[in-house]
């Protein structure tokens, strides 16, 4: 992937991030927020700076309940970061794409 964000169901969730190679993000919005609009905008610029380096995934809240349910997410947007497979933490904050590749921790391709 580079700079492409891919959506994800409930139902495909669980098989894409165990099997993702990279580190997994995940942002949970709802059509209608604006604030999940400038998220995802930021995202895809992380996507072009980390490449295939980082797996994107998108889910819509209004259509998955099962995920944002078991994550506890309450506001939107979150953003959650898989590795391995499994939960690693909550990513804060709607900063920006350069905020949000410091705190996944990889360093962008130059």
């Amino acid at each position: 992937m580079s700079g492409g964000l891919q959506a994800v169901s409930d139902s495909g969730f669980d098989h894409v991030v165990e099997r993702s190679p990279v580190p997994v993000l995940v942002e949970f919005w709802r059509p209608g927020c604006g604030h999940c609009r400038a998220l995802t905008a930021q995202l895809e610029l992380v996507g072009v700076a980390l490449g295939s380096r980082l797996l994107i995934l998108t889910m819509n809240v209004e259509e998955n309940h099962q995920i944002p349910a078991e994550l506890e997410i309450t506001s939107l947007p979150a953003l959650a970061l898989y590795q391995s497979g499994a939960f690693v933490r909550f990513i804060g904050g709607l900063g920006t794409w350069r905020e949000i590749v410091r705190q996944i921790g990889l360093q962008p391709r130059e």
